[in-house]
């Protein structure tokens, strides 16, 4: 197990995103993921299926070529935090059709835009909005 650093997460990020992205791993370097925190998460879809889990938070800036896994990513758009806020409550509201994974959207309201302010403004994430010893419960 690569605990050192988050190696071991930083490495399976780098899959996930090549699996569900398509993003080529020399796009996503190990040195350019910065662990964030982790988060214990649970959501039902329905009677027999649900998500339980806990997840860790990395953050990485850069351009990048997706090749999106159809199988994995229904629709991605690039927004702004308004539009996103928008979206999240257009989600809300069956007849606009808009469906929104519930782990995305529990990050987004309890975390991403105070992330997202700090990356606009300073291109990184200040080192006291991380977190690397709370399980924070979602």
């Amino acid at each position: 197990m690569e605990v050192k650093d988050n190696l071991g997460v930083k490495r399976a990020a780098r899959r996930k995103l090549e699996h569900e992205l398509g993003i080529d791993p020399s796009e996503a370097p190990i040195e350019g993921f910065t662990y964030l925190t982790r988060l214990h998460y649970k959501a039902a879809f329905d009677e027999k299926w649900g998500e339980h889990e806990i997840d860790h938070i990395l953050i990485m800036q850069r351009d990048v070529k997706l090749n999106v896994n159809e199988n994995e990513i229904g629709d991605y758009k690039y927004v702004t935090p308004e539009e996103l806020k928008q979206m999240i409550e257009d989600s809300k509201d069956p007849s606009k059709n808009l469906l929104i994974t519930p782990w995305f959207e529990k990050i987004a309201v309890n975390f991403l835009f105070k992330w997202w302010a700090h990356l606009k403004e300073f291109g990184r994430v200040p080192e006291e909005d991380f977190d690397h010893a709370t399980i924070h419960r979602l």
